[in-house]
């Protein structure tokens, strides 16, 4: 997370203005999206033109004819309760860069979007989604949802990722129970706060694009990446209790007062395995001109030896005069060198590992040591222990259940879609 946060901000994102909009989606595309990663790009692509070509179109409006914006989108597969929840959370330049009567691109900040202007964007997104669930065979027809991919290719995985998608469980003596909730007491629930302005909800499709971070506020764009590119669950928001079961603590309360999360240690795995991605895809993509070969990306994405002027800038090089190529177009530095665990846990936590202590200089390696005898002593000298301690003993295996038992609790209680959806995962016997 924190390596790639750094990348986007240092060697991304222009220094301009940059507004996040999140698109969350219908639950069965959630489904849908899971396993396919084709699909999920495709919709990803849709959001982001539709985003795009609306701030183009209010460039237009402005008089700027050939404006261009960029964004990187990075696909989240989560919720708050572990859940699978495929959403979208796009950091889009916040207006077009184009260029001047001298060629050179400059940035034109955008106006601050609507609620209209959202729940239009949010209106062509759910049309354009829908158009394209039905040219790929995935939309509804007479019959129902169309064949499941999923469920063909890996049909346990197909039931878990319905069963969390619906906040059920499929493993243990509780399915198809709800997950269950830890909560406050009536008197205590707040009736719920609105998400502010610039949101929109149509049929399942959620926007938002409330959040900016201003030109110039690199800490808070960090930020935005940061939120973005964070883990499933943080480790002190888990606690074991007395009776072996995971409690989870959520960030916010719930609207109705549910405050934590309880789950056996198997409902647990079952939720983690269906948020993992799968092997060879990339959850972060780039768009406009920030694509890897878009055509002004030269002169846009943000360098270390960038000097900015307002909105323009150019790479300068080592002798202060700007690099230029055969075109005229400025020349990028190279990739920089992998950044070292210290340098990130200094940006990420402001503590410096690698300052001495004593006289506050930066501290160097001087020698590795590896020899047993000579690491006990210097153990012994610090008064620490030198022995290994040994591990703790192996828990028993997990109860085995009767598939037939758990088949029937499974398929009880459960609408029609979601029980064709689940029947796979509960005939497997793998």
């Amino acid at each position: 997370m924190a390596g790639h946060t750094a990348h986007l901000v240092d060697h991304v994102f222009p220094p301009v203005a940059v507004r996040q909009w999140v698109l969350s989606l219908p639950h069965r595309v959630r489904y849908l999206l899971a396993w396919d990663h084709d699909l999920c790009r495709a919709v990803v692509a849709i959001f982001l033109r539709t985003v795009q070509g609306f701030l183009r179109t209010r460039a237009r409006q402005g008089g700027l004819a050939d404006g261009r914006s960029g964004s990187v989108a990075i696909v989240q597969r989560f919720g708050a309760a572990l859940n699978l929840n495929i959403h979208v959370h796009a950091l889009v330049l916040d207006g077009v860069f184009a260029r001047d009567g001298s060629g050179r691109v400059a940035f034109h900040e955008a106006t601050p979007p609507s609620d209209d202007d959202v729940a239009a964007v949010v209106d062509t997104i759910r049309q354009r989604v829908l158009r394209l669930l039905e040219r790929r065979g995935q939309g509804v027809d007479d019959d129902g949802f169309a064949p499941d991919r999923w469920v063909e290719e890996a049909p346990v995985l197909a039931g878990m990722g319905a069963a969390s998608v619906q906040g059920r469980v499929t493993s243990g003596p509780r399915a198809p129970a709800m997950v269950r909730r830890l909560q406050d007491s009536p008197d205590d629930v707040d009736v719920g706060t609105p998400r502010g302005n610039c949101h929109a909800r149509r049929e399942g499709f959620d926007l938002h694009a409330g959040v900016v971070a201003p030109a110039g506020h690199r800490h808070r764009l960090e930020g935005l990446c940061r939120y973005g590119l964070r883990p499933p669950i943080a480790e002190e928001r888990l606690q074991v209790t007395p009776a072996e079961q995971v409690m989870l603590r959520l960030r916010h309360r719930w609207t109705d007062g549910t405050t934590h999360l309880l789950f056996d240690p198997l409902e647990l795995l079952e939720r983690l395995a269906v948020i993992t991605p799968r092997p060879r895809i990339n959850l972060i993509l780039y768009h406009g001109v920030l694509a890897p070969r878009a055509a002004w990306r030269r002169q846009i994405v943000q360098n270390p030896n960038m000097r900015v002027s307002g909105v323009n800038y150019t790479h300068v090089s080592e002798s202060g005069a700007a690099a230029m190529d055969n075109c005229g177009n400025p020349t990028p530095r190279s990739d920089p060198p992998a950044r070292s665990w210290a340098s990130l846990m200094r940006r990420v936590f402001g503590y410096d590992v690698l300052s001495c202590p004593h006289c506050g200089q930066t501290m160097r390696l001087i020698a590795l040591i590896e020899q047993a005898d000579v690491i006990r002593r210097i153990l012994r000298h610090l008064g620490l222990p030198t022995e290994v301690p040994e591990p703790a003993p192996a828990r028993a295996p997990p109860r085995v259940y009767d598939p037939d038992d758990i088949g029937g609790g499974v398929l009880r209680g459960i609408d029609p879609v979601s029980r064709r959806m689940l029947e796979p995962a509960i005939d497997d016997p793998y």
